[in-house]
């Protein structure tokens, strides 16, 4: 599986913001990832995809279900994606929640969409 900070964009950063972090790490900057631009799923995309419903509980992680349903935690973010719910906090206990199957159809239209 391709890692969700393929083809993401890196910036330099020396703010004077962070200079006590900096100098604690003997460092002049960071190398930092931009914060991509995610497309949302509209309708007629979201009825491509298979899903799973999940009614949510207490102890529900999203990497637990990412374990679960794709056998590997490190997709969780693909659930808070698909659900427009990025927290977990976001979400209450008895509210429903999709998880995306195959993983691979849905990292396709993530991949094709970010910018």
């Amino acid at each position: 599986m391709a890692s969700r900070y393929l083809n993401r964009k890196k910036v330099i950063n020396n703010s004077k913001f962070y200079s006590d972090f900096f100098r604690d790490r003997k460092v002049k900057y960071i190398s930092q990832y931009l914060t991509p631009k995610a497309p949302y799923m509209d309708v007629e995309d979201r009825m491509t995809i298979s899903k799973i419903t999940h009614v949510w509980g207490r102890g529900d992680r999203y990497y637990k279900l990412a374990s679960k349903y794709y056998s590997d935690p490190v997709y969780w973010w693909v659930i808070g994606w698909y659900n427009q719910k990025p927290l977990e906090s976001d979400v209450v206990p008895g509210s429903v929640i999709y998880i995306p199957v195959p993983l691979d159809n849905v990292l396709t239209f993530y991949y094709q969409g970010v910018v």
